[in-house]
């Protein structure tokens, strides 16, 4: 089973709160969203794992045991062109969890007109293959978000 740990903090939200259809409707996988902290920070690894897609506004890390988990920071961010955000790993690290992967700042991605809430996304999952989903109130960073099983 794989714990799947807040990249950032901010207040949880189910993904049919996020303003994109594909992350709404689970089209790129179950899992949940946070609406962060409107503060300049980093998002961290939300497992164990190796970095194996990795954008200025989004990163996939799969675990130990094939478990890719999708985190995307901010809904339409890839038109931003990278501007704002600052990568800290490459891709094909080792990392660990709680590991700073992507400095960014939220509010100036509102401030540029895009949404900061941030989908996390157990790719290539079934939702029945997730419990103890997290779907409201405030998450600090590694707060566990949910289990893979």
């Amino acid at each position: 089973m794989t714990t799947v740990t807040a990249p950032l903090p901010g207040r949880a939200i189910g993904l049919a709160a996020v303003p994109d259809p594909v992350f709404a409707g689970a089209m790129v996988g179950p899992g949940m969203a946070i609406d962060p902290v409107r503060a300049a920070g980093t998002a961290v690894s939300p497992v164990d794992g190796v970095v194996v897609s990795l954008h200025p506004h989004a990163f996939v890390v799969v675990d130990a045991a094939g478990h890719g988990v999708l985190t995307h920071l901010g809904i339409d961010t890839v038109q931003l062109n990278g501007a704002g955000f600052e990568l800290l790993v490459s891709k094909g690290d080792t990392v660990t969890r709680g590991q700073p992967l992507v400095r960014w700042d939220p509010a100036a991605v509102e401030a540029a007109g895009k949404s900061p809430i941030c989908p996390v996304v157990a790719l290539e999952a079934t939702a029945d293959a997730l419990g103890d989903l997290r779907e409201d109130g405030e998450v600090a960073v590694g707060d566990s978000l949910f289990q893979w099983r």
